[in-house]
């Protein structure tokens, strides 16, 4: 049975790749003698043993995958991935770097043909005008290498950002949003705080469930950030119904763009809408056209993929339920360190701090897969050259994941934020180096627990205007006073006004949203759950914000609403469990 059941793969590996011959052979060379003639191919993989357990965690070494389990990897590798499995080899970027000084042009009758033509293919309306021929200069003559470095990188993320894109029923083309936002650069941020492939804001992000802390940044996870595009994407086309909209939304936010259609007289069209608009996004949907462009006829260009050096299909996941480094995974596997940033770069600190409760999941090439989970339990006990071993990270860990910063409101005292966080008042006093239990309004206070603040049961929570008003800063005001004034928390404004501290000035204008005046029309209970009855042009995105502490997946987890689930007015949702 061994013997066919070896010729049958022999017999593969020829079709896969002439190269596979030889490392068969000198696979069943040096299993031969090892294997009885009566076990299965299946039968013989062999399992981790006691005394390989115990050699493992005395640092006597890894253990290794049976040789045939290797040989099928590397059958699978060869076939689907070619010779070569450099991930991130910074030389790779080299292999085709584009040597053409030749940068042809065309008359503007063939570049809107060929827009023509993919507008064929699209539910979105791209159109050929100066302003998309000036970006189709742009990225096929004076940023050609950005544009090749571009091609080469859509091969590791594309066939993931069209997977969820089908998912959530969304044009394909809405892919190159990406390109526009990152220029495809999983940790790319910009000035104004946005971060990774999807430039997503603190704020939205966490409308989005796109957790941040002080060691992860889900922004930066590309699988996690591009489902929650997809979301974002899906709440603005259910106010629009017209993707060069919500692509101008997405860029500078529904209430430009409102303001903008109001101005061209209610028209809900983006070239009427074009001059009232703001300058950035007046660019930001030409962009868009011609990155389609390019990213179809860039040969035509002579332009060509510089190899990016790894290939997402190349890669796969694994869980990890304990605290690990990458040092740990890098020394003891050997997987190299660039591929472990690059594949996860929501890892801030190269911790990720995980947990039976709170597993996460990375990213390693294929190679390394079935390594990592021989010598799962040896690499969280590992202690690296480094010298950071599990008690260390637990400890980093608990200062960092479990801390929040608490702004203590009027009328509190330490005894009510200690039962609000479930810990004790000498807890908060160590914690916060306090000599007494005297405490004032706006004082930050450091809070380690093993989460969020716990929501009071029955009480209903704040609900805001979906739309945003301005605070003039006046002399004397700092955050606590705005904060008091709106009801809000410090917390709140700095991440509706992207403040990285606590200093404002004078004439200083703040994005505020102020508690709902019309709320009470439109938000009811029924003993158990807060409902909101649906207006026209609300979206969920919309009423998650006006609810503090609502998130657009608890209503849809709480409704039972698909990803692709639309609402539309008079409809009721349950908000939240009051009771």
């Amino acid at each position: 049975m061994l013997k066919n059941s070896l010729m049958i793969i022999i017999l593969l590996a020829f079709q896969f790749h002439a190269k596979a011959q030889s490392e068969i052979e000198q696979v069943l060379h040096d299993s031969s003698a090892a294997l009885p003639d009566s076990l299965m191919v299946a039968d013989s993989v062999m399992m981790l043993s006691e005394a390989d357990a115990t050699a493992q965690n005395n640092g006597q070494g890894i253990v290794d995958d049976s040789p045939i389990v290797k040989m099928l990897d590397s059958l699978y590798r060869i076939h689907y991935f070619g010779d070569s499995m450099i991930f991130t080899d910074s030389a790779a970027f080299d292999m085709y770097e584009q040597k053409s000084l030749e940068t042809p042009r065309f008359a503007d009758s063939i570049y809107e043909q060929r827009i023509a033509l993919l507008n064929r293919e699209t539910p979105i309306d791209l159109t050929y005008n100066k302003h998309v021929s000036s970006f189709i200069e742009l990225y096929t003559e004076k940023k050609r290498d950005l544009t090749s470095r571009v091609l080469g990188l859509s091969y590791v993320y594309y066939p993931m950002f069209e997977e969820l894109l089908d998912r959530y029923d969304i044009p394909l083309e809405m892919k190159h949003l990406a390109v526009v936002e990152s220029a495809l650069n999983p940790t790319a941020g910009s000035r104004m705080g946005a971060k990774g492939l999807w430039q997503f804001m603190y704020g939205t992000g966490k409308v989005y469930d796109l957790k941040v802390t002080s060691l992860v940044d889900d922004r930066y996870d590309p699988y996690k950030a591009t489902e929650a595009a997809c979301q974002h994407m899906l709440d603005l086309y259910a106010i629009y119904d017209d993707w060069l909209l919500v692509l101008a939304a997405y860029n500078s936010g529904a209430g430009n763009v409102n303001r903008a259609i109001r101005r061209a007289g209610g028209l809900k069209n983006y070239w009427a809408i074009w001059p009232f608009l703001p300058r950035e996004t007046r660019g930001y949907v030409p962009a868009f056209i011609a990155v389609n462009y390019v990213m179809n006829y860039a040969s035509e260009h002579f332009i060509y993929p510089t190899y990016p050096g790894m290939i997402m299909h190349g890669t796969d996941t694994v869980t990890v339920r304990e605290v690990l480094s990458f040092d740990q995974i890098n020394e003891l596997l050997g997987v190299d360190m660039q591929d472990l940033e690059f594949f996860n770069p929501q890892f801030k600190k190269g911790i990720i701090p995980a947990s039976e409760e709170n597993p996460y999941l990375i990213r390693l090439p294929l190679e390394y897969i079935g390594s990592y989970l021989n010598n799962e339990t040896a690499l969280y006990a590992y202690k690296t050259q480094k010298g950071i071993e599990r008690e260390k990270l637990l400890e980093e860990i608990k200062k960092v994941s479990d801390r929040s910063l608490h702004i203590v409101k009027s009328g509190e005292n330490l005894g009510l934020i200690a039962q609000k966080y479930r810990v004790s008042v000498n807890q908060l006093m160590a914690w916060n180096n306090l000599r007494s239990t005297m405490i004032r309004p706006g004082q930050k206070l450091v809070v380690y627990s093993s989460g969020a603040p716990m929501a009071q049961a029955g009480k209903t929570p704040v609900m805001r205007s979906a739309t945003s008003s301005t605070h003039v800063v006046r002399s004397g005001e700092n955050l606590g006073l705005i904060a008091k004034k709106y009801q809000c928390s410090v917390t709140d404004l700095r991440e509706w006004n992207n403040l990285h501290g606590s200093t404002i000035h004078p004439g200083q204008k703040l994005r505020v949203y102020p508690q709902a005046e019309t709320a009470a029309h439109n938000t009811e209970t029924d003993g158990k759950f807060l409902i909101h009855t649906v207006r026209s042009g609300d979206t969920l995105w919309d009423i998650a914000r006006e609810y503090d502490g609502v998130t657009v997946d608890q209503i849809r987890r709480l409704n039972k609403l698909g990803n692709t689930a639309r609402i539309k007015p008079g409809q009721k949702l349950k908000i939240t469990q009051i009771g």
